[in-house]
């Protein structure tokens, strides 16, 4: 698998990860060396651990156990993926609780406090943000745990075919969030009932088809928040989003700061480490 390292530090080492796997690909199984948490920039793939299986898309987290062993697949997506990976030593998450659940739940659904993150670290990895790589992993790490406590998702237990429509639905939704997206159309589209399609999609990703389509947008607007110097409102109608005071509203509450502090903090007003910790899950 391609991979360039990004940030060689003694307690934060990030790692760009391009897979190219299909299929026809015969999966092995492999061992986390650090707790890490991987931000699934595009694409799809599977993932087990021991008896416990789930599907990440854009926008998923995999967590990372050290000691842990894993085997990631590609049975309902043969485009590859991208994952943008924050590997930390002990005494980098020891503030973080290592020992905590939190980091023996496998993968994590698209979050909207954890999505803007990521597109923030993604800024911070291209040089294009004044925050530091190191900087941003470790606020992925604090936020990830504060917003995994109390939190645990029900097993999957989805037939092979109904976890190829749910991740299928998620890879068009993402392809297409800045357009009308209907719940009857996905359904439509996946040869189910609305009722049945939302019940698989739920439950094979974690989320709802609304609430990936929301996440995406939000994706899209914080990416292009880091990037440059583009009105709000622009992004806001550019991302999706059909209103400005609805954009700004949803993003300060996933961020837990307006898009403008947002694109101050990409270009290094280190404040926003603190003014963004309580930020909603």
């Amino acid at each position: 698998m391609p991979a360039v390292t990004i940030l060689h530090h003694e307690s934060v080492l990030v790692i760009d990860y391009r897979c190219t796997a299909s299929s026809s690909d015969r999966p092995f199984t492999e061992q986390h060396a650090r707790h890490s948490i991987s931000y699934v920039r595009r694409g799809s793939f599977g993932c087990r651990i021991g008896s416990r299986r789930s599907d990440l898309v854009a926008g998923s987290l995999m967590i990372g156990h050290a000691g842990h062993e894993y085997c990631c697949t590609h049975d309902h997506h043969d485009g590859g993926d991208e994952c943008l990976s924050f590997q930390f030593s002990p005494e980098a998450v020891e503030p973080f609780a290592p020992s905590s659940r939190a980091w023996q739940v496998g993968s994590v659904a698209p979050l909207p406090g954890l999505v803007v993150l990521g597109e923030l670290a993604q800024a911070a990895c291209a040089g294009r943000s004044d925050l530091g790589v190191d900087e941003v992993g470790l606020l992925l790490a604090a936020r990830f745990v504060e917003t995994m406590a109390g939190r645990r998702r029900a097993p999957v237990h989805e037939s092979a075919r109904d976890q190829r429509r749910a991740v299928e639905s998620a890879l068009w939704i993402d392809a297409n969030a800045t357009g009308a997206v209907r719940l009857e159309d996905l359904a439509d589209d996946a040869g189910l009932s609305p009722f049945h399609f939302l019940r698989v999609f739920n439950k094979v990703l974690g989320v709802t088809p609304h609430q990936y389509l929301v996440r995406a947008r939000l994706r899209r607007a914080a990416r292009q928040l880091a990037d440059g110097d583009r009105p709000v409102t622009d992004i806001a109608f550019d991302s999706g989003f059909g209103d400005l005071s609805n954009f700004v509203r949803t993003f300060h509450r996933a961020a837990g700061v307006s898009p403008r502090r947002f694109r101050q903090a990409a270009r290094g007003e280190r404040n926003f480490l603190q003014v963004g910790a309580r930020a909603a899950p």
